[in-house]
C-alpha cells in the first residue's frame, strides 16, 4: 500500500491509526528509518525474554489441563488467540 503524506513542523510526519494498528507501532515504539533506493520506515522489534517465558509457562499450563486432543464445543469461548498483537503484548 502505498500513501502520501505531508511533513509538518520539525519534520514529523504522522502515521495513520491503520498502518501503525497493521504495524504493530504502539507510542513511544521506535522505528528504523532506511535510506536505500528511497525511504523505508519499519518498527524496530524488541522481545522482552521474560515475557516471552512467561507466555510459554501460561501456554504449556493450559495445554497440560486439556483432557482430550479435540476441544469440546464451546470449550475454547474463553481462548483468544491473537493476544500476542493486543496492546502490551510479547512486542515491546
Amino acid at each position: 500500500m502505498r500513501l502520501k503524506l505531508r511533513v509538518g513542523r520539525k519534520g514529523v510526519a504522522i502515521l495513520p491509526k491503520a498502518f501503525r494498528e497493521s504495524a504493530c507501532i504502539g507510542e513511544g515504539d521506535n522505528v528504523i528509518v532506511e535510506m536505500e533506493g528511497g525511504i523505508t520506515l519499519r518498527p524496530e522489534r524488541k522481545v522482552d525474554l521474560e515475557r516471552l517465558r512467561v507466555a510459554f509457562r501460561e501456554h504449556d499450563a493450559r495445554l497440560a489441563r486439556l483432557d482430550t486432543m479435540e476441544p469440546a464445543p464451546g470449550e475454547l469461548a474463553g481462548v483468544y488467540l491473537e493476544e500476542e498483537f493486543e496492546e502490551g503484548g510479547l512486542h515491546r
